[in-house]
């Protein structure tokens, strides 16, 4: 089978004097037939072009699962009388919630479980089950849940009755996919927040329990199209906490849980450029803001006087502070210094840092605990160290281990390396590549390698253990992620450095760290693969175009990569929200700067690397037509003979197949077309 070429209609785009041709702009029309017909020729193509793979994926996949663990349980979060946990068996595809009645957690080894939540049985009848949250009303007698069944972000509001197992008639659709709903104290109101017909989550709700979905009352409406709406409850539960943010300001309002019927009260109205998230702690409210500290300070005042505010502590510039875990006695603050995530307890006007002892990790403080709990739940985890939980003593400041998460398998974390180097990237700056790998895979020469990035939205790609990994870094293939610009692993300035004007530095730090790994003798050009996802995708795809010659395949999973077009249809889900990252096209610098970068309107009739793309049909976050396009316009210029294939998931959306066996098979699929092309490496026994 040849590889599908799509039919090329003339579409010109005009704008600052400037045309961009889009002849594979017809693609975007889901409902025209041709599309679907050439969707489903790149499926069969890729099918073919896999086909000679098959038993190498099959032997990657079956690798993965015997890594999956007989019984995998959450260590449980105490939460009134229950003790609450999720656990995975197996031979299953989806977690069971479960929760344990017991005073203590010494007696919960006798204590019977009560599953509160299957998703295997939801997901039976049915090829595609997402369930974001589960929301307990405060008598533990409701559950309320979000679903969905087509990868969209519209979901749907069930509420299931604990004692009798049934699902009440209150449904409420249309619902944002997370941070979308929240029970009054009563147990009688649910809010919730849905979104608008671009799936932007704009309108926070109240609906009382056993009315009709249309008697429900509309509280706030955001109408600015670049802002979107989310909640959370205090950590005391006594407030509901509204949100409505862009990509740089932020506006709080409070809701009493204990009041439901009362009316919301504004925090602080908002003000460009600045941002603050806000909690509760007995009589006072905390406040963690961008004013006067670009790395956030920590601010406190009465709730009776939100203006009358004071420093908790003195603003550090090196640390970049980003979250708040008040409990009765004790409050921890979560944040990155020194490129890591930290943990810190407020001590004597003074923030101390919760040590660790090894130097590449990830940490962070569970959620939904008790406010007046004595045992904090903290989770730390390495490239090396599968998920740990701890148990701080709030009054001793004892440490407890209480699981490491099992892993399937013979595992020695003595005969695996991490370690982290630094690239200098074209202006002078340090960039910093977490490197994991298995000893002795290094000692033979260049080793074939996965250089990984994302570097959008101030997201971080923290050191993480995966049990999936295992098999290829025994294997002899090396891992390594590289924090470029564009996230904030470095601090505020990180991502600032990495955004609208500056977003090309997230595309050359990843160009930086391939020539310092090819230059340092860490692999070979014919034995490099890229990969990114979402705006990921894009950081792959824009090296596609500005140093394909680097690598020997890329990987643009979920790619962003028509960014001038998308960004100027406000009619695309999420388009607004991204002005603030990426810019506005309707300004010409921004236009002409985006352009320069977009991958799409920058392929060329040059050499490509083997290209593995992935894309949703359902995906509300980047529209299958992108990858599309992108694939389409490849096929037309590149001028080598190296495989491009294009597999679209045509049940599912952003975030892939559903169900971790269906996700494994996805990700040895990917394996098996990078490793045919990079190798293997030597097996390493150690």
């Amino acid at each position: 089978m040849k590889p599908p070429i799509a039919k090329r209609i003339p579409h010109p785009h005009k704008l600052h004097e400037d045309v961009r041709e889009d002849d594979y702009y017809w693609l975007k029309d889901r409902s025209n037939p041709e599309v679907i017909e050439y969707i489903v020729e790149e499926n069969q193509y890729y099918n073919e072009i896999m086909q000679p793979l098959n038993e190498q994926t099959e032997l990657i996949y079956q690798a993965m699962v015997d890594r999956v663990p007989d019984t995998e349980v959450n260590v449980p979060v105490q939460q009134g009388p229950y003790f609450y946990y999720s656990r995975m068996d197996k031979a299953k595809q989806y977690p069971i919630y479960a929760r344990k009645k017991a005073a203590t957690r010494d007696l919960l080894p006798e204590a019977q479980e009560e599953i509160i939540l299957d998703l295997n049985e939801l997901a039976k009848g049915g090829d595609y089950l997402s369930v974001t949250a589960l929301r307990r009303s405060t008598d533990h007698r409701l559950l309320a849940y979000l679903e969905n069944r087509d990868g969209t972000d519209r979901y749907t509001i069930f509420i299931k009755n604990l004692e009798t197992g049934e699902l009440l008639s209150d449904r409420i659709s249309d619902v944002f996919i997370y941070g979308s709903m929240e029970w009054s104290r009563c147990g009688e109101y649910m809010f919730y927040i849905t979104v608008d017909e671009n799936e932007r989550p704009s309108r926070f709700m109240r609906h009382r329990l056993g009315t009709e979905f249309n008697q429900d009352e509309l509280l706030y409406e955001e109408t600015n199209e670049t802002f979107t709406l989310y909640m959370n409850k205090s950590q005391s539960g006594k407030y509901i906490i509204v949100h409505a943010d862009s990509k740089t300001t932020s506006e709080i309002r409070l809701v009493d849980a204990d009041a439901p019927l009362s009316p919301l009260q504004l925090v602080d109205e908002r003000r460009n450029g600045i941002e603050y998230d806000v909690e509760h702690q007995e009589d006072n409210l905390l406040i963690l803001t961008n004013e006067d500290a670009q790395n956030f300070q920590l601010l406190i005042c009465p709730i009776t006087d939100l203006h009358a505010r004071k420093n908790v502590v003195a603003y550090n510039e090196n640390r970049f502070l980003q979250a708040m875990y008040p409990f009765k006695d004790k409050l921890l603050v979560m944040g990155r210094e020194n490129g890591l995530t930290q943990i810190w307890e407020l001590k004597d006007g003074q923030l101390e840092q919760i040590q660790w002892d090894e130097p590449l990790y990830s940490v962070s403080v569970q959620s939904n605990q008790n406010y007046d709990t004595f045992e904090v739940l903290l989770s730390f985890e390495s490239m090396l160290t599968p998920e740990t939980t701890y148990g701080l003593d709030l009054l001793t400041g004892v440490r407890n281990c209480l699981q490491v998460a099992p892993v399937s398998g013979a595992y020695d974390s003595s005969s695996y390396r991490q370690k982290q180097i630094w690239a200098t990237a074209d202006d002078g700056v340090k960039v910093p590549l977490n490197v994991v790998y298995k000893e002795g895979a290094l000692d033979h020469g260049p080793a074939p390698m996965i250089l990984y990035a994302y570097g959008s939205y101030g997201a971080n790609s923290d050191p993480n253990f995966s049990p999936y990994r295992l098999p290829a870094l025994d294997k002899g293939i090396v891992f390594v992620t590289a924090q470029v610009r564009g996230g904030s692993e470095m601090g505020k300035q990180w991502y600032e450095d990495g955004k609208m004007q500056n977003k090309r530095n997230t595309f050359t730090d990843f160009i930086a760290a391939a020539h310092y790994l090819i230059e340092e003798g860490y692999t070979t050009s014919d034995k490099l693969a890229a990969r990114g996802g979402s705006a990921g995708g894009l950081l792959a795809g824009a090296v596609s175009n500005m140093a394909g010659d680097l690598f020997k395949v890329i990987v643009p999973e979920v790619p962003f990569v028509d960014v001038v077009t998308t960004m100027l249809d406000t009619s695309i889900p999420l388009t607004t929200l991204e002005w603030d990252e990426w810019g506005n096209p309707q300004e010409s610098e921004a236009y002409f700067y985006m352009k320069s970068y977009s991958p799409y309107d920058n392929v060329e009739a040059k050499n490509y690397p083997h290209l593995y793309v992935t894309t949703g049909l359902n995906d509300p976050r980047v529209g299958y037509w992108e990858p599309a396009k992108w694939v389409a316009r490849l096929r037309e210029l590149k001028t080598d003979d190296n495989i491009l294939v294009m597999k679209t998931n045509m049940g599912a959306g952003h975030f892939g197949e559903s169900g971790r066996f269906n996700q494994l098979k996805e990700v040895a699929a990917l394996y098996a077309f990078v490793f045919d092309k990079i190798g293997t490496g030597v097996e390493v026994n150690v």
